[in-house]
C-alpha cells in the first residue's frame, strides 16, 4: 500500500531536508518516527529537497507499507513521535503509479522577506530581512523578469545535479504588507539555490544597485559569480504541489500571506 502525506516544517533547527549520518534532517526525523510507529524501516520519498533553514507548509512525500490503519491514524501517530516544528497534515492512500517527486506537474515557493532598520526578534528565523529602502515597483519588475522558459545556470549553486538548467516559471507574484515583502514564484521545478539567487538578485534591483535589464544579461552570460551572493535561506517556503487530480490527492490552497483576511 501506497501513502502518500503532507508535511508541514520549520528547518531552522534542522541540517535540510535529505536525510544524513549525524545531523538531525526532516526526511531522518520522520522515518525515525515511521520506525517508532511501526517498528519498521521505512524509506519515504519527497516531491524535493530543501536546504538547512528552508520552510514548508506542504512538503508532499510518500511511502510504501504492509500495515492497514485508518488515515487519521497516521497522521496523529507519527505526529506523536515528532519534534513540534515537523507536523503531518494529513495522509492518504493513492495508487502505486504516484510519485511524489515524478508526478509533480508545478511546485510553488514563497519568499516572506522584511525590509526595515533593526532585524526582527520575533521573526528571527522565519523570514529574509534587509536594511535596506527597497522600491516596490523596481521589486515587481525584476521579479517578472524571471517569468517564463529561461536557462538558469547563472542561478544555480555549483553542487547543483540537474542535468538541464532550462526551468520555466509561470507564475510571479509580489505583495507588500507594511514593512513585509512576500514573493511568489510558481514553475515546473527549481534548482538548488535558484530562488534565494533570484532573490539576492530581485533585491539588488530593489535597492538601486542594479540594472534592471542586467537580468537579462545574466540569463545569457550563464556565470554564477556575476550573480549576488546566495539570499538567506529563512524565508523561503515550499507552498504547493500540483499532481493530476486522477491522483485525488486533498485540495490545498497553502498562502504564506497572514497578513490579510
Amino acid at each position: 500500500m501506497r501513502v502518500a502525506a503532507s508535511v508541514e516544517f520549520i528547518g531552522s533547527s534542522f541540517s535540510g531536508w535529505q536525510k544524513q549520518i549525524n545531523v538531525n534532517t526532516i526526511q531522518g526525523e520522520i522515518e525515525k518516527a515511521l520506525f517508532s510507529l511501526t517498528n519498521k524501516k521505512i524509506s519515504l520519498t519527497a516531491a524535493g529537497r530543501t536546504d538547512a533553514g528552508v520552510h514548508a507548509l506542504n512538503q508532499i512525500i510518500h511511502f510504501d507499507v504492509d500495515i492497514i490503519r485508518p488515515m487519521n491514524s497516521w497522521v496523529k501517530g507519527l505526529n506523536a513521535h515528532l519534534p513540534e516544528l515537523i507536523r503531518i497534515k494529513w495522509a492518504a492512500i493513492v495508487s502505486d503509479k504516484f510519485h511524489a517527486r515524478y508526478s509533480a506537474k508545478s511546485r510553488e515557493y514563497q519568499y516572506l522577506l522584511l525590509s526595515q532598520p533593526i532585524a526582527s526578534a520575533v521573526w528571527s528565523g522565519r523570514c529574509g530581512w534587509t536594511f535596506y529602502d527597497l522600491n516596490y515597483d523596481l521589486l515587481l519588475s525584476a521579479a517578472n523578469k524571471f517569468l517564463g522558459e529561461h536557462n538558469f545556470e547563472a542561478f544555480r549553486s555549483s553542487e547543483c545535479q540537474a542535468k538541464s538548467p532550462i526551468r520555466t516559471i509561470r507564475t510571479v507574484k509580489v505583495e507588500k504588507f507594511n514593512s513585509f515583502f512576500l514573493f511568489t514564484f510558481i514553475g515546473d521545478g527549481f534548482l538548488h539555490h535558484q530562488i534565494r539567487n533570484m532573490m539576492a538578485t530581485i533585491i539588488k534591483v530593489g535597492r538601486g544597485e542594479m540594472n534592471l535589464d542586467y537580468i537579462e544579461e545574466l540569463f545569457e552570460k550563464k556565470n554564477r559569480h556575476l550573480v549576488p551572493a546566495t539570499f538567506s535561506p529563512n524565508g523561503l517556503y515550499l507552498a504547493n504541489i500540483e499532481y493530476d487530480e486522477s491522483f485525488n490527492l486533498p485540495a490545498h490552497n497553502n498562502q504564506l500571506n497572514i497578513f490579510k483576511i
